[in-house]
């Protein structure tokens, strides 16, 4: 047996390929430095796993609601208690800085602790009947297996996202985490199983995408899907799911605008600007990567934007100083060029970065420079498609009202900041603008756990939210009752 192969979990058990295939876990900083490796299931393998998420399921919908909420606060603890140990796996396994991998490890603790409450506040309604000695009210049940298919880009929060509202309501789930991220999967479940949580309420499978999600999405015994991801595998489900009576819940990305007014702060926007566009190396769906700037203060923006790109650290994420670390893959890195080399033959201005660093501190990762566009018209495929790396496209417009029809002429329709000291242009922007997450004076990216998240046109598909109390109604089914006496 390989040294750090880690198993899977299918009912309690630990769980190998029976070939013994497996594949390698590295540190996209570092490709030398191999975290761990992982098992490389079959379907069928995925199949036991939804047998088992099937057989423990009725047991843990009667378990009472507050004793599940317990063990999602005490997985919690468990989390927050190895807060630093999971920080560095974190910047290892997908690339991010410390700081950005302590930040969301600790998103993760407070989603877990979030969810463990409403074990107290999982209710249905009371509804006063038109009938005599009638009481009329509702009751949420869950659906029973769900099947949760994870990007590598948030490898604990997106996970945690998804299974805590999952498991309080009364779900088993089936977990494939991202095949860059698999370790930081396996410590939430870890953590789960140290909770209390019983045997088969949570599987965690690893391996091809391409066969483990066949099952997945295809298996008879599977009531939900929540997958994250690109839209091209976001379709892709949609098409296997078919004519099904299947819940589907997909997240698929966005192109998210800035939009810089001639009266904002642009100190203020120029960070709130890099920080959504480059924080998290881009490789953040809710990442900042058109800025729509008014004309008149086009040219001082853009200055003061590359002056303060300019001085971004760029390296390994373990390392003191470091503000953005490497794309998380070689595949990755080489689509970020491609379409930095599309812009540049489409007539866009390429005017800083757009090339692989390659020094002595960059030579075994996959580092991409921080890249800025100008001249960008909405035509090219830089201001249209996402590019999921660190490309900023600038924008001019004429107006407040082409700013707007700028920011809404994508596919397109997660997130969008406004820069403004105008609190009536932030009103009108706020309902003009397609975006499921709109921000005023702040980045495009951040969000808190306990309000609803997600996107407009095909961003989102199911329009039922991830996050705050909203996400109970993916994972519920409502009964309605009618008590006569």
């Amino acid at each position: 047996m390989v040294k750090d192969l880690y198993p899977c979990i299918i009912g309690g058990e630990k769980v190998f390929s029976s070939d013994g295939r497996s594949f390698k876990d590295i540190n996209p900083a570092n490709t030398g430095d191999v975290l761990a490796e992982f098992p490389m299931l079959a379907r069928e393998d995925v199949a036991r796993a939804i047998t088992a998420a099937r057989e423990a399921q009725a047991k843990w919908a009667s378990t009472p609601v507050p004793e599940r909420g317990r063990i999602l606060v005490r997985a919690a603890q468990i989390m927050e208690n190895e807060l630093e140990e999971l920080t560095r796996i974190l910047t290892r396994e997908e690339g991010k800085t410390l700081t950005e991998s302590r930040t969301e490890v600790s998103r993760a603790v407070s989603i877990f602790r979030f969810y463990g409450v409403m074990g107290y506040r999982l209710r249905g309604e009371f509804t006063v009947s038109a009938e005599p000695n009638t009481h009329l009210f509702t009751m949420r049940e869950p659906l029973g297996v769900i099947s949760i298919i994870t990007p590598w880009n948030f490898p604990i929060a997106i996970p945690s996202w998804k299974m805590a509202p999952a498991l309080i309501c009364g779900n088993t789930v089936v977990f494939k985490p991202a095949s860059y991220t698999p370790l930081i999967g396996y410590k939430i479940v870890e953590a789960l199983h140290a909770a209390g949580l019983p045997p088969g309420v949570v599987n965690f499978v690893t391996g091809s995408g391409a066969s483990l999600g066949a099952e997945m999405i295809g298996s008879r015994e599977v009531d939900a899907i929540s997958f994250t991801g690109s839209l091209e595998v976001g379709e892709e489900i949609k098409r296997m799911a078919g004519t099904r009576n299947l819940r589907i819940q997909l997240e698929l990305g966005g192109k998210n605008p800035a939009v810089v007014l001639d009266d904002a702060d642009l100190g203020r926007a120029v960070e709130m600007v890099v920080r959504g566009a480059f924080g998290l190396t881009g490789q953040a769906c809710t990442a900042t990567s058109r800025a729509i700037v008014l004309d008149s203060v086009a040219d001082e923006f853009t200055g003061k934007l590359v002056e303060r790109v300019k001085r971004i650290k760029v390296g390994n994420g373990l390392a003191e100083g470091v503000e953005m670390g490497p794309v998380v893959g070689e595949k990755e890195m080489n689509k970020i060029l491609d379409y930095i080399r599309v812009g540049v033959e489409e007539g866009a201005k390429l005017i800083l970065g757009g090339g692989r660093l390659s020094g002595p501190e960059h030579s075994t990762g996959y580092f991409v420079e921080p890249t800025i566009f100008t001249d960008v018209t909405p035509d090219m495929r830089i201001a249209q498609e996402e590019i999921f790396g660190p490309v900023l496209a600038i924008m001019r417009a004429t107006s407040f009202d082409e700013a707007i029809e700028l920011a809404n002429k994508i596919e397109y329709g997660l997130s969008a900041s406004l820069f403004t000291r105008s609190l009536p242009r932030a009103f009108e922007f706020i309902n003009r603008v397609q975006a499921g997450v709109v921000k005023i004076n702040k980045p495009t990216t951040g969000l808190e756990p306990h309000v609803p998240f997600g996107g407009y046109k095909k961003s989102s598909y199911g329009m039922i939210r991830e996050q705050g109390e909203a996400a109970l109604d993916f994972y519920t089914k409502i009964k309605t009752v009618y008590l006569g006496y």
